[in-house]
């Protein structure tokens, strides 16, 4: 199933069907979080969509998205990407590298990137979310996939110079030493409205991801310019090593998201650097999944 996250302005949040003519089919105004915590759940979401398939619905440009899910915890790999490690000229690690990104920083497709005040190293990095379906506790490689519910793209939102990169750091300027503000801030994770179960991508292992800026100003107004294009292919930890290395320590919940690491291609990396600016728009894309597009404002033009 390809379901859709959306706000219904009659009933609130809902959940529909997105059907191959990309018209929404209301399913449910429980959302995909509740039903993913019930038993069966997806399977009655199926269910319904077969019930409902083909009954009108709305076009997709009529309604406003949501995001396909609401964490109680983003779990983020870092440095998982052969390409992204090379373009930094990094050794490859022999696990994981984890961090976390909480609620504050969830926005859906549309909403806007806020550039923090202090902020002059603002990064984007395209990213495949997996969705859990099933407590993941303790389990391995070989069990992984079952406790996966489906896909979901992110846009893993970075501010370079509080990361402490040194392409992103004027001379005498430092990081924090750690990535809680560079990674976590308010608006810092743009996901995708577009939800598609593990039947749809039987193959999550080879799926190309882009990313793209839209410049805002400057000689490149108006210009899309492609910053990634990469595929999940060269992950150094697949997914069903990332839930056992993960689960063997934090326990995972239904709608929990776990976002996998980026391909080479981000600003920082560039050279020289490139960074995201007021008026310019980060597009992420991962095919068989969809998009999420996001405009970026300065914390002072941002409502309080």
């Amino acid at each position: 199933m390809r379901l859709l996250a959306y706000w219904d302005p009659e009933h609130g949040p809902g959940l529909g069907l997105l059907d191959a003519d990309e018209r929404v089919v209301h399913l449910s105004t429980d959302g995909l979080n509740w039903q993913l915590l019930k038993e069966n759940g997806l399977a009655d979401l199926r269910r319904a969509a077969e019930l409902l398939a083909g009954t009108g619905g709305l076009p997709r440009s009529e309604v406003d998205p949501l995001p396909a899910v609401t964490p109680g915890k983003i779990v983020c790999i870092g440095l998982n990407y052969r390409d992204h490690l090379e373009e930094q000229h990094l050794p490859m690690p022999d696990r994981p590298m984890l961090f976390g990104k909480w609620s504050n920083a969830l926005i859906p497709d549309g909403e806007p990137i806020v550039r923090p005040e202090g902020c002059e190293a603002l990064d984007a990095e395209v990213e495949l979310g997996v969705i859990i379906g099933r407590q993941a506790r303790r389990v391995s490689a070989a069990e992984a996939m079952d406790h996966v519910a489906g896909y979901v793209v992110v846009n893993d939102v970075t501010a370079r110079d509080w990361q402490g990169n040194k392409g992103a750091l004027h001379p005498g300027a430092r990081g924090d030493g750690q990535w809680l503000r560079a990674k976590g801030s308010d608006t810092f994770l743009p996901m995708g409205a577009t939800f598609v179960t593990t039947d749809e991508i039987p193959d999550p292992g080879h799926l190309r991801l882009r990313s793209w800026w839209v410049r805002g100003s400057g000689p490149d107004a108006g210009r899309e310019v492609l910053m990634q294009d990469g595929t999940t292919a060269d992950m150094l930890f697949d997914i069903p090593a990332a839930i056992e290395f993960v689960s063997r320590a934090i326990t995972l919940e239904p709608g929990d998201v776990l976002s996998t690491g980026t391909p080479s291609g981000v600003g920082v990396f560039r050279d020289p650097p490139i960074f995201l600016e007021p008026g310019d728009r980060a597009r992420c894309e991962i095919d068989g999944i969809g998009s999420v597009e996001n405009p970026i404002v300065d914390w002072s033009a941002a409502a309080h």
